[in-house]
């Protein structure tokens, strides 16, 4: 529970420190994909606290590289 707590303490503080500036200068497309990869990373870092295997990355470039796009690589 308290890493938990940490965590979102954590995000508090950096949109405490990102969002203001972003609105003042209204920089509303880069709020959004802020916002997005701000929420993106909480949920994964909220997942990874609580015990959630997460699928790992390289996996998934490997499936693009080689099987998607049909290149090989040593």
């Amino acid at each position: 529970m308290l890493m938990i707590v940490l965590l979102l303490l954590a995000f508090i503080v950096i949109v405490l420190i990102e969002v203001p500036s972003l609105i003042k200068k209204k920089h509303w497309r880069e709020l959004t994909v802020f916002s997005i990869l701000l929420v993106t990373a909480f949920i994964m870092a909220l997942l990874q606290i609580i015990g959630v295997t997460m699928p790992n990355p390289f996996h998934g470039t490997t499936y693009l590289i080689r099987d998607i796009l049909h290149l090989n690589y040593n």
